[in-house]
């Protein structure tokens, strides 16, 4: 499979995620974990099972967005320790997706509308071991029109949910 299509199938089964959670035989929620929970969705007997959280502080704080943050596993197609996020709305070309925690700074190559993701698993998994022992992550991005927004983070329990996404997808 394409990473284009696998990009289009991870978004669809993200959308599917954010507009219903009340498809309790397709999506499963884990457990809550501080700031983060954990979910399975089950969907034609492919499993995905990720991490997510919402940020703790938006800015500017004066436009509401329906930001996630996830960390994910798909079985099916092999994929382990997927990082992506969402800023809820659609990113431009021209300004590069960043996130930060400290000193540490992770790039997020691949964008697709409203979805962004790390193009090397080494990356991801770096950046997974700075989320474990980090307080907070920060996620900037930028719109259409160049406006920055910045998505802060808070790591707690972040450990505990990647651990049960983890566990529920072997």
């Amino acid at each position: 499979m394409s990473l284009n299509k696998k990009l289009f199938v991870f978004c669809i089964n993200i959308l599917i995620l954010l507009m219903s959670y009340a498809s309790a035989e397709e999506l499963k929620k884990i457990g809550k974990f501080k700031d983060w929970e954990t979910l399975v969705l089950n969907k034609n007997n492919e499993l995905t099972c990720f991490a997510q959280t919402k940020p703790v502080l938006q800015s500017p704080k004066t436009n509401k967005r329906e930001a996630r943050l996830f960390v994910s596993f798909r079985p099916n197609d092999k994929i382990t320790d997927e990082i992506s996020t969402t800023s809820g709305y659609a990113f431009n070309d021209q300004n590069s997706i960043l996130a930060t925690s400290g000193k540490k700074k992770y790039k997020f190559d691949i964008v697709q509308d409203s979805f962004a993701w790390i193009k090397s698993n080494n990356i991801e998994k770096k950046m997974i071991k700075t989320m474990k022992k980090g307080s907070r992550i920060m996620v900037t991005g930028y719109n259409k029109s160049g406006s920055q927004t910045i998505d802060h983070y808070s790591l707690l329990g972040f450990t505990k949910a990647y651990d049960t996404a983890k566990k529920s997808c072997t």
